[in-house]
Order: structure tokens, then sequence, then C-alpha cells
């Protein structure tokens, strides 16, 4: 068994804009910065691999916006970290435990697991790809499906969409 963190890769999380304001908003890109993964792989066998990860809710930062009116000041990210933290995030940790992991062919596999944000459990499928030591790959959550509603403003005119995509990136530990 190997721990995994930020050194080692990244967890971020990509949001849409969307309403009748959508044009002021921006489409965001954010990064955890605290996070841990204990990761067990069997090279002989990857269906008898796991994974246990946390990741803190308080960690997220803004990487990026694309679109908007203007670019994103420091008081925007500032902003938007805030309410992260305090209106999305709130319960402080993520966590998710694999329950089973695919093989699908060609360093392709399928981790299926249990995600728990805001003490909202949910099963998940992250669709990974190995290259060398790296395993790259994505899913797709809604926020409703775990308590969180989605960040509005504008009574509505902006707001975060429902579903959020999720990206893992981590080189996994050699031997």
């Amino acid at each position: 068994m190997a721990t995994l963190g930020p050194g080692d890769g990244s967890i971020k999380v990509y949001t849409k804009r969307e309403g009748l304001a959508s044009r002021v908003g921006h489409d965001l890109t954010l990064e955890a910065s605290r996070w841990n993964a204990e990761v067990t792989v069997d090279p002989d066998d990857i269906t008898r691999s796991s994974v246990s990860a946390t990741v803190d809710g308080g960690s997220f930062e803004v990487l990026e916006g694309q679109g908007g009116a203007m670019p994103l000041s420091d008081k925007d990210r500032a902003d938007i970290r805030k309410n992260v933290t305090q209106k999305v995030l709130t319960s402080g940790q993520i966590q998710f435990r694999s329950t089973a992991v695919e093989s699908l062919g060609d360093g392709r596999f399928a981790l299926n697991g249990d995600l728990t944000i805001g003490g909202a459990g949910r099963p998940v499928r992250i669709d990974l790809t190995q290259s060398g030591e790296r395993v790259s790959g994505r899913t797709t959550i809604r926020q409703t499906d775990f308590g969180i509603k989605p960040y509005s403003a504008m009574l509505g005119a902006l707001k975060v969409a429902d579903s959020v995509d999720i990206e893992v990136d981590v080189r996994l530990p050699s031997g």
C-alpha cells in the first residue's frame, strides 16, 4: 500500500455557468491542495486493487476562470473560495472508498466506489487510463445528489450548473 498526496498528482473540479446572465460568469477550474489517498495496486490482477481517499474541502483553490465579462480578480478568487468552503462544502471533508475495479483493456479501467460529500454518499464510477506510471480520469457528479445547492447570483440569472466534473491525475508508486 502507498500513500499519495498533492506531490504525486492533482484532484481538480470543473464547473460550468448557466442562466440568462451566464456571459458575465466564469467556468471555473478548482484544485484541492490538501488530500491523501491510500492506494493498493495489484499489477497481476488490477481488479484486486483499491483506493481510499480523503480531500480537505477547505483546500480548494481557483486555478482559472474561463469566459466572463472580465478576467477573475484576486477579490473574485477570494470570494469564490469563501463560497466553496462556507456555502458548498460545509462539512469539510470529501471521502472516496473504492468498491470494485474493472479492467477495460488497453490500460483502461473503471474505479467504482462510494463518494461522500457533506455526509451524503453516492456510488460513482471513475473511468481511468494508465500511461506508464501515471493514471488519469474523470467523472461527473450532480451537486444536488449530495445535498448541495448550486451557487447562484442575480436572482438565479447566473448560476453554477448542477453537474460538475472531477478529474484525477496521479503518479502511481513504483514497485
